[in-house]
């Protein structure tokens, strides 16, 4: 593939053509707050909107250690869908219909977020056209069924099933075999939301410091290199980037997840994908691709690979392998065979927070004023948007303004994840999993077996999927 016009890492597509915000000032020194929230993407800047407009009269300063958006919410592929980090184990732990209540406050967050952006006129390219999930083989079919079933079993009755036929009227995927409709699903412009939404926070009156990295959180306190802001709630809402903090290396494993996007297509190719219902696509691989069509024409594609980081330099490189890049490339072509010869203008990669048994959480200590939220893996823009209103509940619960409500009752509020091993086995178990899954979706591609792949069933029992 000729890769030479193809923009790498840097500042991602989103923010490519409208260029970056205007940056904000770094922390002038030591200053006091009601409420420091650590990191200023989704989780971080809905918390502080949320809570803001619930107490007006709250100081709230948020820290960002680069530019608000730098980290996922301004790298992510754009796809606002109803899936839930964890789901499964929550209703093993809580029963199943704590685990219902859980889904139905997930989708009704994506209706949410859309509402959001129409109060505060955020010109997002949101499009609520619903998320496509598709199987292009026997045995993605078959997990594409039981997915389908399970998912009406926690409430998705508005559910569509279709076969091979019905799913080439709306996307022309080749090899598709069926998909799986929900309309709790959404494509929208990911640098254009964190944007509006870092605005609509200043607004509101809440201070945000940029370039100002935050090093160790400790109770009501937050340390950075050029001061400490002290408050009587400090929230880490750092997502991928938690491995950076004191005392956080093994909390949550920051884990690339890679994207490209082509140049804009013309009409008479997309006479040829259809694709006019603009849902957002995924698929029942085990190393699952996403995909969404933006609003002016083009295919944004990606995936998370087996690339992970610790330590200071999480993210700090946002490059994609060339070997990504390629295969990017050719699942591409794959997918939409008419996309050979389309040029990609860019590739970039960004970092997702992954626990180590894949829950997502939310969480308010109480005795320390310390609370946290992520773990998000791949579903991070509607579950940043659920948590952030969680946290503010449990801080008006705890501050002693509101009683428990319907978020501070759900089944991850509170959840604790065990640690990753430490290095390198933790590293090693990542590549030796992702390895199997996708040889596994490789056998799985040619066999006309409806069974799953044994190596990914391996896999799934390794990692706590089973």
């Amino acid at each position: 593939m000729n890769t030479v016009s193809t923009v790498n890492g840097g500042i991602p597509f989103w923010y490519a053509h409208g260029g970056t915000p205007v940056p904000r000032e770094p922390l002038p020194g030591d200053t006091t707050a009601d409420v420091c929230v650590v990191g200023g993407g989704y989780t971080g800047l809905w918390t502080a909107y949320y809570l803001k407009k619930a107490v007006p009269f709250l100081d709230i300063t948020v820290l960002e250690a680069a530019s608000c958006g730098h980290g996922a919410s301004g790298r992510n592929g754009g796809r606002l869908h109803n899936g839930f980090a964890g789901r499964g184990r929550y209703a093993r732990l809580h029963g199943h219909d704590a685990a219902v209540r859980l889904q139905q406050a997930v989708n009704a967050t994506v209706a949410e977020v859309v509402r959001f952006a129409a109060e505060e006129r955020i010109d997002a390219d949101i499009h609520h056209g619903g998320a496509l999930e598709v199987a292009r083989n026997p045995a993605q079919l078959a997990r594409l069924k039981d997915h389908h079933s399970v998912e009406i079993a926690f409430g998705e009755n508005d559910r569509v099933m279709r076969g091979a036929r019905e799913t080439a009227e709306r996307v022309r995927i080749a090899g598709a075999v069926g998909s799986s409709w929900t309309p709790h699903g959404a494509r929208l412009h990911p640098g254009k939301l964190v944007t509006g939404l870092a605005d609509a926070v200043e607004a509101l009156g809440v201070t945000i410091h940029e370039s100002t990295p935050v090093t160790e959180i400790r109770p009501k306190h937050a340390v950075t290199p050029y001061g400490t802001v002290r408050a009587p709630y400090v929230l880490r809402c750092t997502e991928g980037y938690t491995a950076a903090l004191k005392g956080h290396k093994r909390t949550w494993l920051p884990m690339d997840s890679s994207v490209i996007v082509t140049e804009p297509l013309p009409s008479s190719l997309w006479d040829t994908l259809g694709w006019e219902g603009r849902e957002t696509l995924g698929e029942l691989a085990h190393s699952p691709a996403y995909a969404q069509r933006t609003a002016d024409g083009r295919i944004v594609l990606g995936r998370r690979d087996a690339s992970c980081h610790h330590g200071p330099s999480v993210g700090a490189d946002t490059r994609t392998p060339p070997a990504t890049v390629e295969a990017l490339r050719d699942l591409l072509v794959r997918l939409f065979p008419t996309t050979a010869g389309t040029r990609i203008d860019h590739t970039w990669s960004g970092v997702v927070g992954v626990p180590r048994d894949r829950c997502a959480t939310v969480a308010l200590d109480r005795s320390t004023g310390l609370g946290w939220a992520g773990g998000y893996a791949d579903c991070g823009v509607a579950t940043a948007n659920l948590a952030a209103r969680t946290l503010r509940d449990l801080i008006q619960q705890d501050s002693g303004q509101a009683g428990p409500t319907e978020l501070t009752t759900l089944p991850w509020v509170g959840h604790t994840s065990r640690r990753w091993e430490p290095e390198p086995l933790r590293r090693l178990g990542v590549h030796t999993v992702r390895a199997a899954y996708r040889a596994a979706d490789r056998r799985e591609a040619t066999a006309v077996s409806a069974e799953t792949d044994r190596l990914a069933t391996w896999a799934d029992r390794l990692t706590g999927r089973a």
